[in-house]
């Protein structure tokens, strides 16, 4: 007999707990495979310590191969379920596809951040469900601090140094907390010249702080709130946001650079793709997280609506406490269903809350006990120290050390602003270039974007006039000989190229081009029409769609976009480098290869118009022929690799034997 196939799908709270103990159960009599994004399980009630410096990275993520030695792990995102088939499709982190079948499935692929239609926010607000968002927000609120000190003008410092927070739940009140402490130490070693300290806003419709859980911890949470200097306001939310600042309800204009979202989450929209009975927006199951109707389906954790036996007609609450639990009794009826034991139904008694607000102070119920002060404190982080699956005395060494020394206030500048979307089916994961779309996700219900999709935010990693691709917006391409900018027509003359003869240039500047022999700019036909330095006066094709341009011995792409790579076309149709936001397309300059190199990087899928489907392939550098133009060979030569969908070809050899600029 073969043995069973069990796949986990998500190794949150619930995953996690079903994996170890179904591996307990069994006895490796099944072959269990946990399929998640990341290798590691995250902790996420000591998230906001990382944000505030408290915790390394690495402290609050537990791996999930060195702790579940008998569970196979596969990295990828589930984006389709044969539920008839018994097969699941995911897509790997490299753009890998695979199938895994399966005889019990569980889902437990968790929650992503809940979006609400204010305008601007899905643009210029960040969310906090994973490192990646965690880590960009400490390094963004040190840069914030940093500039605000260096600022001689008041408006602007005191635009820099205000942190608005929306939300004031569980996850809201302790980053305003943890915040306000690490602005306060940041300016205490180095005073702002306007006088001026940081100032932290929390916001919410809800009538007091923390509103789901017990009145005594919401009263202790927003006295240590006050106590600290922060701004909490109930009954207000934000009405539009824009980049200088934020609208509230109330009428009210703040001006910041930060907008953190904490209102909530829904559940993973991947369960909506399944077509199964739902209760707002979780997938509906019986007492034992079994799906009606299916018995070889589990559901457990944020994506599962499961009947609370203790208040009939309500359903568990979306919390890390829940979701532990349902991991546990989860495993226990999958093995059952395998014919070992018995079945068990889901019924938990309330243990209480635990608020870690920073420093000596929580709020904290344990039991039904509410304590406040040192003793809430020490009753919270013992509390954390025994849910953590790993990883204790680290923790517990880090909270020692943060004691007794103070904080390293540094920007490491590891995550940029688009990296980490407010609107994305995985927070857990930043996103980087090169990374595949999640196929198979329900049209506006969270799928990531691409970095073939441009981005309106402008990165503030980097000091203010830096976009996320790494470039200023008043830099001149320096791609040219002598570091002179090119453009596509000599005198300023409109590129005859672009749709509808559009004025674009292929490079901010003055200076004519000089990709000619002998440095002569190119001679463009008057009136807009298409350069004539194309072999039989045809077009470059260096746009979506896969053609290569015809100007580049070999049937090389063109190399006149920005960064080297491919142009996109946008909804007006012009072309545009794709991860760049949209304003700073025109004006962006070139980016070395990545060490030098020029080892061909992978193709990124395009999303633009006109695409086709098609992949085209992206130059890892820009090149000069160094003879006139020659018609393009069939063939690309035999020392670079043939263009493909996850390969770019390498950098065009020089003719002339001399080494090429970019070239290794």
């Amino acid at each position: 007999m073969s043995r069973p196939r069990i796949v986990i799908v998500g190794a949150g709270f619930a995953g996690y707990r079903t994996a170890r103990t179904l591996s307990r159960l069994t006895r490796h009599q099944a072959d269990i495979t946990l399929l998640n994004p990341t290798d590691y399980f995250l902790y996420l009630p000591l998230l906001p310590q990382v944000a505030a410096g408290i915790l390394e990275p690495r402290r609050v993520s537990v791996s999930l191969s060195g702790t579940l030695p008998h569970v196979r792990l596969v990295l990828g995102e589930a984006d389709g379920i044969d539920l008839d088939g018994r097969t699941v499709h995911y897509t790997g982190p490299e753009g890998e596809e695979g199938t895994l079948p399966y005889d019990r499935l569980v889902l437990a692929a968790g929650s992503v951040n809940k979006l609400l239609p204010i305008p601007g926010v899905a643009e210029h607000a960040h969310g906090f469900r994973g490192l990646p968002e965690a880590l960009y927000l400490r390094d963004h609120v040190t840069r914030q601090v940093e500039l605000a000190a260096a600022a001689d003008d008041r408006a602007e410092c005191a635009a820099r140094c205000t942190f608005v927070v929306v939300g004031a739940g569980y996850t809201g009140t302790e980053v305003a907390a943890h915040g306000a402490m690490y602005t306060d130490a940041q300016v205490r070693k180095h005073p702002m010249r306007t006088g001026m300290r940081p100032r932290w806003m929390l916001l919410d419709v809800a009538p007091r702080v923390m509103p789901e859980m017990d009145e005594r911890l919401s009263r202790t949470a927003e006295r240590v709130l006050r106590q600290r200097g922060v701004d909490v306001r109930m009954g207000t939310s934000v009405k539009e946001a824009t980049h200088d600042g934020v609208v509230l309800t109330d009428g009210t204009s703040v001006d910041t650079r930060t907008l953190v979202w904490c209102v909530g989450v829904r559940p993973d929209p991947l369960v909506e793709s399944l077509g199964l009975p739902m209760e707002r927006g979780r997938l509906l199951v019986d007492p034992h997280l079994q799906v009606p109707g299916r018995p070889e389906l589990f559901a457990c954790g944020d994506v599962a609506a499961v009947p609370d036996l203790n208040q009939p007609g309500q359903y568990t609450s979306m919390t890390a406490q829940h979701a532990w639990r349902h991991g546990k009794v989860c495993a226990h009826n999958v093995v059952a269903s395998l014919g070992r034991g018995q079945r068990r139904a889901y019924r938990h008694r309330d243990l209480g809350f635990v608020v870690d607000l920073g420093g000596a102070k929580a709020a904290a119920n344990p039991l039904g006990v509410a304590m406040s002060g040192p003793a809430a404190g020490a009753v919270t982080r013992g509390y954390h120290l025994a849910a953590m699956p790993g990883n204790r005395v680290r923790v517990a060494a880090d909270w020692l050390l943060d004691a007794v020394l103070p904080r390293q206030a540094v920007q490491l500048g590891l995550v940029r602003s688009w990296s980490v979307p407010l609107e994305s089916s995985s927070p857990e994961v930043a996103r980087v270039p090169g990374r595949p779309e999640v196929p198979g996700r329900p049209e506006g219900a969270g799928r990531p974007a691409t970095p073939t999709t441009p981005d309106t935010r402008r990165s503030d990693t980097e000091p203010e006039g830096e976009q996320a691709g790494g470039t200023t917006t008043d830099a001149a391409a320096k791609n040219q000989p002598d570091s002179e900018p090119a453009r596509s027509r000599p005198g300023g003359e409109p590129a005859g190229n672009q749709p509808g003869g559009a004025g674009a240039m292929s490079r901010p500047g003055s200076q004519p081009a000089e990709n000619q022999p002998g440095g002569e700019p190119a001679k463009a036909q008057p009136g807009g029409q298409p350069a004539k330095n194309q072999p039989g006066g045809e077009p470059a094709k260096a746009q979506p769609g896969g053609q290569p341009a015809k100007n580049q011995p070999g049937g090389e792409p063109a190399k006149n976009q920005p960064h080297g790579e491919r142009a996109q076309k946008g909804p007006s149709g012009s072309p545009r480098a794709s991860g760049k936001p949209r304003r700073a397309v025109e004006a962006a300059g070139p980016r070395p290869a990545r060490g030098g190199s020029g080892r061909p990087g992978k193709a990124q899928r395009a999303s633009g118009a006109g695409s086709a489907g098609k992949r085209p392939t992206a130059p890892s550098g820009p090149s000069r022929s160094a003879g006139p133009p020659t018609d393009p060979g069939p063939e690309p030569p035999a020392n670079q690799p043939p263009p493909g969908p996850d390969i770019a070809p390498g950098p065009v050899k020089r003719t002339d034997g001399r080494a090429a600029e970019g070239d290794s």
